[in-house]
């Protein structure tokens, strides 16, 4: 194999000298680059999101996050807040530079705030150390030759779509504001789509799995990000970076990364329960490797929290249960657990899921709605009242807001594995999604059928591994 040294003098040594006209002396390259680099930088500062126009501002939540994991943001934070938001809304993107790399620098030595709640938690930051803290039940075998299991995959990934579409219309806004815009929203409120960026990176978990099947790693993971994914954002946007710069898992989900307990891992924790059947012990280990990928502690108890009830729901069909089992496997020193008991005890005590929703909004008032928090409250609750019941569960996890596409492109899944594809009410079965279209490198479609049956296919692989 050829020295570095040797590949950098023959290419000099070959070198021919031409000379280049002026057209091909310009700087049109890097002017081009320069409006690029302005435009992702503007989106930092104000954007809107695809789906519902729901406005973010992401360096603000930046400094929000970071005080929500116990960090106190220096007076200089706030000031930079300030002059960046008057920076961009002049358009001055050299002084929107400068402000947003001090900013950053300030985010990244932020000092404890030891009077936190935060801290009374304990921290958890391997698997290792996650599954010490809980016990779990033996694992119940599923015949995945079974024709009820193929159905069963194809009304979860139907679920999921199903799901994102109705909550893509109607995130990122609160419940109260849905009312008074749309009163009781039970259909689409425009023609669904499958645009939605959550099932991205479960493809590209699927696309790992589908190599190393159960042995797959965190590393597998990241790269399979590296090469599929394009971009993302918040926490996912900012792990894709770190990975391409040669910092992996799990340094990628905390490097300079305030967003590291915000909702991307629990978004995703779907697929690790799907190829886990009854198994929550494996659904768990293969979620805690594709989260800590881009995220950390109570961000990874998130895509745990929500593998374990897909996997669960398999075996499980008392949803009630099912929900009581999941959180029992939390682990009950974590802040996460304290965030979905309370929502469960909520639940318990309240007639109405509205009074329960209020309950947790005044909680968790000082969380980002992208944040896990609010959004897994608003899972157990839309678990809770909609009593397994379809279009019920859709109609109240729709109606709290929030992050409406993740949550129900999360918890849907879970009653259709435990009753397959006949209860899915048919009027939600919109053409749309006999095909889902994404912005992934090479899968920029790929029908229902398919996805039912790579996913089977790689099961099944997996599982022949395992046993030679």
């Amino acid at each position: 194999m050829k020295k570095a040294w040797e590949r950098a003098g023959e290419l000099y040594q070959n070198a021919i000298p031409v000379i280049l006209s002026e057209e091909d002396q310009t700087w049109t390259a890097n002017l081009e680059t320069q409006r690029f680099y302005d435009q992702i930088l503007s989106l930092d500062w104000s954007s809107r999101v695809p789906g519902s126009g729901a406005p973010e501002r992401i360096m603000v939540a930046a400094v929000q996050a970071l005080e929500n994991r116990g960090y106190q943001a220096s007076e200089r934070a706030y000031e930079l807040l300030e002059e960046g938001i008057c920076a961009h809304e002049e358009e001055d993107y050299v002084r929107l530079h400068k402000i947003s790399a001090e900013l950053r620098y300030e985010l990244a030595h932020a000092k404890k705030d030891e009077s936190s709640p935060y801290w009374d938690y304990q921290s958890y930051s391997s698997f290792a150390q996650y599954e010490k803290s809980v016990q779990f039940s033996d694992k119940i075998l599923i015949d995945i030759t079974k024709p009820e299991f193929r159905d069963k995959l194809k009304a979860a990934w139907l679920s999921q779509m199903i799901g994102a579409a109705m909550g893509t219309m109607v995130e990122g806004y609160t419940s109260q504001n849905l009312y008074e815009s749309f009163g009781e929203v039970y259909d689409y409120l425009r023609e669904p789509n499958t645009y939605n960026d959550d099932i991205t990176y479960e493809l590209a978990f699927l696309d790992a799995f589908r190599s190393c099947g159960y042995q797959v790693t965190s590393k597998d993971i990241a790269l399979s990000w590296a090469g599929l994914v394009p971009c993302g954002w918040s926490a996912e946007e900012i792990a894709l970076r770190n990975i391409k710069s040669g910092i992996l898992p799990p340094e990628s989900g905390t490097f300079h990364n305030p967003f590291c307990e915000w909702i991307g891992a629990q978004m995703k924790g779907g697929i690790c329960g799907m190829v886990a059947p009854g198994d929550a012990y494996l659904a768990a280990k293969l979620a805690w490797a594709d989260a800590e990928v881009a995220h950390a502690n109570n961000g990874i108890l998130g895509e745990v929290f929500n593998a374990v009830l897909i996997a669960l729901a398999f075996t499980e069909s008392d949803i009630h249960k099912l929900l009581l089992d999941a959180i029992q496997l939390i682990p009950a020193d974590s802040e996460y657990f304290s965030v979905i008991s309370f929502a469960w005890n909520c639940c318990k005590e309240c007639t109405d899921w509205h009074e329960a929703l209020y309950r947790c909004q005044k909680r968790y008032k000082k969380y980002n709605w992208i944040h896990a928090y609010p959004n897994a409250c608003c899972e157990v609750i839309a678990l809770y009242y909609g009593e397994g019941d379809y279009a019920k569960t859709l109609h109240i996890v729709t109606m709290c807001g929030i992050d409406a596409d993740c949550n129900a492109g999360m918890i849907m899944p879970i009653l259709a594995i435990q009753k397959g594809m006949g209860i899915i009410p048919k009027k939600l079965i919109h053409p749309a999604f006999e095909e889902l279209i994404t912005y992934m490198r090479g899968t920029e479609k790929l029908s229902l059928e398919e996805l039912v049956d790579d996913t089977l296919n790689s099961i099944i692989h997996a599982k022949n591994k395992e046993e030679v």
